[in-house]
């Protein structure tokens, strides 16, 4: 079940969100991390959504709106995208994508992106399969765009 996150799902979203932050070689930092999605939420900065197998959270997706004053559009960055890996390769990440390209196309966005480590291949695989194509490349990251 996927539900857009609030201040009342902190407690179950902040695991996950330290545990993605590790992935990306940060220094876990629970409390730091939470009060980080407490004002991302409370200043309406973000929308958040999430997985939750099993009255367990399991997984999370963070959007950011991206602006273009010259085109006069809003359009979103899928920032941050997490499943837990006793959770993975059962269709969690898809579903969570699914969620913020439909919410986007809600939002009569133009187009939603995304960016992952050069070495995740998993990822890239799965960002393939759902349409999105690479903008740009450096050595660490690859951005991902797809349009709506």
């Amino acid at each position: 079940m996927i539900i857009e996150a609030d201040l009342n799902h902190l407690e179950d979203l902040a695991p996950l969100f330290d545990s993605y932050r590790v992935f990306y070689k940060q220094d876990s930092d629970l409390e730091r991390g939470k009060a980080f999605l407490k004002s991302r939420i409370e200043n309406n900065e973000s929308i958040i959504y999430m997985f939750y197998k099993d009255g367990k959270a399991v997984g999370f997706t963070q959007l950011y709106p991206k602006y273009s004053s010259a085109r006069l559009i809003k359009n979103w960055i899928l920032n941050d995208l997490y499943v837990d890996e006793n959770y993975r390769r059962e269709g969690i990440a898809k579903q969570l994508i699914n969620k913020a390209v439909s919410f986007s196309n809600d939002q009569e966005a133009e187009f939603i992106q995304l960016e992952t480590q050069n070495s995740n291949s998993n990822a890239q695989l799965l960002y393939h399969k759902m349409n999105f194509q690479i903008q740009d490349s450096d050595q660490e990251f690859i951005l991902f765009k797809r349009f709506l």
